[in-house]
C-alpha cells in the first residue's frame, strides 16, 4: 500500500468526522461555551479530566484558559485533574484507580463549578465516577464523548451537556475533541472579552 494513500485516507476520515460532528453538535458546542462563560463570569471554575490522550486534552484545555488562547486577556479559572502525580498515585494506591478524579472533584469542586469530562468511549470508569461526584456537589457536567456516548451519555442530568464526536475510531474522536476544545476556547474568549478583542 502506498504510504501517501494511507495519509490521504486519514485526512479524509478526519474531515468527514469533523463535518458530521459539526452538523450534529454545532449548536451544542455553542451552548457549552455559553455555559462555561457564564460560570466563569460568576466566579466559578472549570475542572477537567480524562485518561491517556484525553488527559492530554484536559491539560491542553485548562492551559488555554489559565494562560491565553488567541487574544490577550486575564487568566481564567481552570484546573486539569490529571497533572498532580502525587495525588493521582496516592488515591490510586490508597483507594482505587476509579477514584483518582472523583476524590479531587470532591476536594476542589463547589456548587456552580463545571466538570468537563473527556472520554473517547464514554465508558472510562474513573471519569464516570467523577461525573457522579460532581453531581453530588451540585456541579454542572459537560461530557466530551465519541462512538455511542457510552455510560457517560446515560448519566447526565437536566442541566448537563454531552458533545459527542461523530466517529468510532479513537484517533478520529480525539481529533474532533481537540477541534471542539479550540472552539470552546475561542467562543468563551469572545463571550467574556469581546470588547478587549475589538
Amino acid at each position: 500500500m502506498e504510504l501517501l494513500s494511507r495519509v490521504d485516507r486519514h485526512f479524509a476520515a478526519s474531515l468527514e468526522a469533523k463535518q458530521r460532528t459539526l452538523e450534529a453538535m454545532g449548536s451544542r458546542i455553542v451552548q457549552a461555551a455559553e455555559l462555561l462563560a457564564e460560570r466563569l463570569r460568576q466566579g466559578n471554575k472549570i475542572l477537567v479530566c480524562g485518561n491517556g490522550g484525553s488527559a492530554a486534552d484536559a491539560q491542553h484545555f485548562a492551559a488555554e484558559l489559565v494562560n491565553r488562547f488567541e487574544i490577550e486577556r486575564p487568566g481564567l479559572a481552570a484546573l486539569a485533574l490529571t497533572t498532580d502525580s502525587s495525588a493521582l498515585t496516592s488515591i490510586a494506591n490508597d483507594y482505587a484507580f476509579e477514584q483518582i478524579f472523583a476524590r479531587q472533584v470532591r476536594a476542589l469542586g463547589r456548587s456552580g463549578d463545571v466538570l468537563l469530562a473527556i472520554s473517547t468511549s464514554g465508558n472510562s470508569p474513573n471519569v464516570v465516577v467523577a461525573l457522579d461526584a460532581a453531581r453530588e456537589l451540585g456541579m454542572t457536567t459537560l461530557a466530551l464523548t465519541g462512538r455511542d456516548g457510552g455510560r457517560m451519555a446515560g448519566q447526565l442530568g437536566g442541566g448537563d451537556l454531552e458533545i459527542r464526536a461523530a466517529a468510532v475510531a479513537t484517533a478520529r474522536v480525539q481529533e474532533v475533541h481537540i477541534l471542539i476544545i479550540h472552539c470552546l476556547c475561542d467562543l468563551v474568549d469572545g463571550l467574556l472579552f469581546a470588547k478587549e478583542e475589538s
